[in-house]
């Protein structure tokens, strides 16, 4: 019995070994391994990935991460986003099939992270992590439409003369120590309560200059709807040429879901450095001042990424503020031409200026919005305000010259427009890190062109226009509120705030 039960049948076993062979499914993980033939300088030469593509990550030994810069005939040229001593020749490199990707999405905002979106605030990972490649194609002409909404800064001599709209690429130039960056940090604490996310790219900077800026944001209240990604002068080159693409990446993620976000490159100067370097590293031709010859596509495929999209593509807006330093206050040289060609515009600041006390150090002169007044409420264009501003200190401008020599031999109205221009000139003064509402701008321009600051000495007109505003949000608090409601100066409203800075005048103590 016990013989039966074990009898087996040949043609069972057979039947049964077929189906296993058929169903039998090898699974091999293919992936293509090459070979470092030389590291350095952020920089390292691959040989054997064959079908890798540019802009694919790799990988290398403990956890070091490239980018595929260069494909070459026998090698590939890898920028290396760490340490590059912990890498050494003869290592091997994979493949990973991935193209360079950042963390996006809300769980950034308030946080400090690197060009890849890894926290560095020492505040834990981020929460609910999305990721997005790095590079992308800047919106085609049919998604976009024109700048037409205003993206105030809160200063007056901007958003007076100069005014960014929402999807504007507006230049910051000017030389060092002149409050480029405090023009920057301004229109961030500027969107406090706006709805619009804003992102600090910080790219070479000193360590304690990162901090210290994050310092001020934070104590204006401004981190929990802005991101920092800092690439200071200690990180690699690599890190510095993506941190502005990462800063655009996280901004798109607004920008594409209907929502509004504010950009700034803190400087692309120091990113056209680190650039020039990888590139020098890779063997590529350097051309003008060492240069790679597509140093203008580099900062081009970036700055064209900010746009406001059309409302089939969901009306969101990503708005970019780049900074460049000049030396000596020359802006003919050759990034500063390039980023200037590729802007709507740009605001310059001037070291004699800052120097003599007029904060911020706009010139007037050179500064301009190739957007206009598009991108301003009717109430800032109108002919009282901006652009009898404009007219006001065009003239001042012209006769500044002759002030120099004395004004005892000019005519009285020569003397009266010098007397208006330098009331103007320190209206437009204003301390750091202290925006002001746009009503409250129009207020305060609206006294200073129409003349009741004629009897103001010079020293004396900041404190009136500080004790006018105070006064009118005491007393008529409805002209602020119409101004922000109407956006119009209507001939109604114009009396209202005629008959209000009257009766200030007359209680002001000079």
């Amino acid at each position: 019995m016990a013989l039966d039960a074990l009898e087996v049948r040949a043609d069972e076993v057979s039947e049964l070994l077929k189906k296993q062979v058929l169903d039998f499914k090898r699974e091999v993980d293919i992936y293509e391994t090459g070979t470092i033939i030389q590291v350095g300088d952020g920089i390292a030469r691959v040989h054997g990935l064959s079908n890798v593509m540019a802009g694919e990550l790799v990988e290398l030994p403990n956890d070091v991460v490239g980018m595929v810069l260069n494909l070459e005939e026998d090698n590939v040229g890898c920028i290396l986003f760490g340490d590059d001593t912990q890498v050494k020749e003869g290592d091997s490199v994979r493949r990973t099939q991935k193209i360079a990707e950042c963390t996006v999405g809300d769980g950034l905002l308030g946080r400090v992270v690197d060009p890849l979106g890894r926290p560095v605030d020492g505040k834990g990972p981020i929460e609910n992590p999305e990721t997005r490649p790095i590079e992308r194609k800047a919106p085609g002409v049919i998604q976009r439409q024109p700048v037409s909404e205003p993206m105030y800064t809160g200063l007056k001599v901007i958003d007076s003369m100069f005014a960014v709209g929402r999807g504007q690429r507006e230049l910051i130039i000017g030389d060092r120590q002149t409050g480029k960056t405090a023009v920057a940090v301004d229109a961030i604490i500027n969107q406090k309560g706006q709805d619009v996310a804003c992102i600090y790219v910080a790219i070479g900077q000193k360590g304690s200059t990162v901090a210290k800026t994050v310092k001020t944001l934070e104590d204006a209240g401004a981190m929990e709807y802005t991101v920092v990604v800092s690439a200071p002068a200690s990180s690699p080159a690599p890190m510095q040429y993506m941190a502005p693409y990462a800063g655009a990446a996280m901004g798109e993620f607004y920008r594409d879901n209907g929502r509004h976000a504010l950009a700034v490159y803190d400087d692309l100067s120091k990113h056209a450095v680190a650039y020039r370097q990888l590139s020098l590293n890779l063997r590529r031709p350097p051309g003008r001042e060492a240069y790679p010859g597509d140093v203008f596509y580099v900062h081009s495929r970036l700055l064209e990424r900010a746009a406001k999209m059309s409302d089939d593509a969901g009306g969101g807006s990503l708005t970019a503020l780049p900074v460049i330093e000049t030396q000596f206050g020359d802006v003919s040289t050759y990034i500063p031409t390039n980023v200037i060609s590729i802007t709507d515009g740009q605001i310059y600041l001037e070291s004699n200026l800052f120097y003599a006390g007029v904060r911020p150090a706009v010139n007037v002169g050179l500064s301009v919005s190739r957007v206009g007044g598009a991108a301003q409420i009717p109430a800032m264009s109108h002919r009282h305000v901006s652009k009898q501003l404009k007219v006001a200190l065009a003239r001042y401008r012209e006769l500044e010259a002759f002030a120099r020599f004395g004004t005892s031999g000019l005519d009285k109205s020569t003397q009266q427009e010098l007397h208006l221009g330098e009331r103007l000139v320190e209206l437009l003064k204003q301390d750091q890190y202290a925006p002001l509402p746009v009503e409250k701008q129009i207020i305060s321009i609206y006294a200073g062109v129409n003349g009741f600051l004629n009897g103001i000495d010079v020293e004396e007109v900041r404190r009136f226009e500080k004790e006018l505003l105070e006064f009118i949000e005491m007393k008529n608090p409805d002209i602020g509120d119409e101004i922000r409601e109407k956006q119009k100066l209507t001939a109604d409203l114009e009396k209202r705030i005629v008959a209000a800075i009257e009766a200030f005048t007359a209680t002001f103590q000079k």
